[in-house]
Protein backbone atom coordinates (compact mmCIF):
# COMPACT_ATOMS: atom_id res chain seq x y z
CA UNK A 1 0.00 0.00 0.00
CA UNK A 2 1.39 3.41 -0.92
CA UNK A 3 0.65 6.70 0.77
CA UNK A 4 1.10 10.12 -0.80
CA UNK A 5 2.38 12.61 1.76
CA UNK A 6 2.46 16.39 1.43
CA UNK A 7 5.09 18.30 3.40
CA UNK A 8 5.15 22.09 3.57
CA UNK A 9 8.30 23.76 4.85
CA UNK A 10 8.46 27.48 5.58
CA UNK A 11 10.39 29.95 7.66
CA UNK A 12 9.47 30.51 11.29
CA UNK A 13 7.78 33.76 12.21
CA UNK A 14 10.31 36.57 12.52
CA UNK A 15 12.81 35.05 10.09
CA UNK A 16 13.80 37.14 7.07
CA UNK A 17 12.11 35.92 3.87
CA UNK A 18 13.84 37.69 0.97
CA UNK A 19 12.01 35.58 -1.64
CA UNK A 20 8.64 36.54 -0.19
CA UNK A 21 9.65 40.21 -0.01
CA UNK A 22 10.75 40.23 -3.66
CA UNK A 23 7.50 38.61 -4.81
CA UNK A 24 5.56 41.22 -2.80
CA UNK A 25 7.50 44.03 -4.50
CA UNK A 26 6.83 42.53 -7.94
CA UNK A 27 3.13 42.22 -7.16
CA UNK A 28 3.03 45.87 -6.10
CA UNK A 29 4.65 46.88 -9.40
CA UNK A 30 2.06 44.81 -11.28
CA UNK A 31 -0.76 46.65 -9.54
CA UNK A 32 -1.76 44.07 -6.95
CA UNK A 33 -1.90 46.65 -4.17
CA UNK A 34 -4.25 44.64 -1.95
CA UNK A 35 -1.60 41.95 -1.28
CA UNK A 36 -0.35 42.66 2.23
CA UNK A 37 2.32 39.99 2.67
CA UNK A 38 3.90 37.04 0.84
CA UNK A 39 5.50 34.10 2.63
CA UNK A 40 7.52 31.61 0.62
CA UNK A 41 6.82 27.96 1.40
CA UNK A 42 8.18 24.83 -0.26
CA UNK A 43 5.78 21.97 -0.85
CA UNK A 44 6.97 18.40 -1.30
CA UNK A 45 4.80 15.46 -2.38
CA UNK A 46 6.37 12.16 -1.44
CA UNK A 47 4.97 8.73 -2.22
CA UNK A 48 5.95 6.21 0.43
CA UNK A 49 5.35 2.50 0.02
CA UNK A 50 3.90 2.01 3.50
CA UNK A 51 0.54 2.27 5.22
CA UNK A 52 -0.52 5.76 6.31
CA UNK A 53 0.63 5.67 9.94
CA UNK A 54 4.09 4.36 9.05
CA UNK A 55 4.38 6.78 6.12
CA UNK A 56 3.63 9.70 8.46
CA UNK A 57 6.41 8.52 10.80
CA UNK A 58 8.84 8.32 7.88
CA UNK A 59 7.80 11.80 6.72
CA UNK A 60 8.54 13.19 10.18
CA UNK A 61 12.04 11.69 10.04
CA UNK A 62 12.53 13.04 6.50
CA UNK A 63 11.76 16.53 7.77
CA UNK A 64 14.06 16.24 10.76
CA UNK A 65 16.96 14.77 8.81
CA UNK A 66 16.75 16.59 5.48
CA UNK A 67 14.00 19.05 4.61
CA UNK A 68 13.81 21.37 7.64
CA UNK A 69 16.33 23.09 9.85
CA UNK A 70 14.58 23.32 13.24
CA UNK A 71 16.31 26.62 14.03
CA UNK A 72 14.73 28.50 11.10
CA UNK A 73 11.98 26.30 9.63
CA UNK A 74 8.58 25.04 10.61
CA UNK A 75 6.81 22.30 8.70
CA UNK A 76 3.51 20.52 8.38
CA UNK A 77 2.84 16.99 7.21
CA UNK A 78 -0.43 15.69 5.83
CA UNK A 79 -1.76 12.92 3.66
CA UNK A 80 -2.21 14.37 0.17
CA UNK A 81 -5.77 14.55 -1.11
Amino acid sequence: MTTEIEIQVGLKSGMADPEGVNVKKALDLLGFDSVEKVDSVKCYRIIIDKKESDAMKDAEEICKKLLANPVVHEYSISVAK
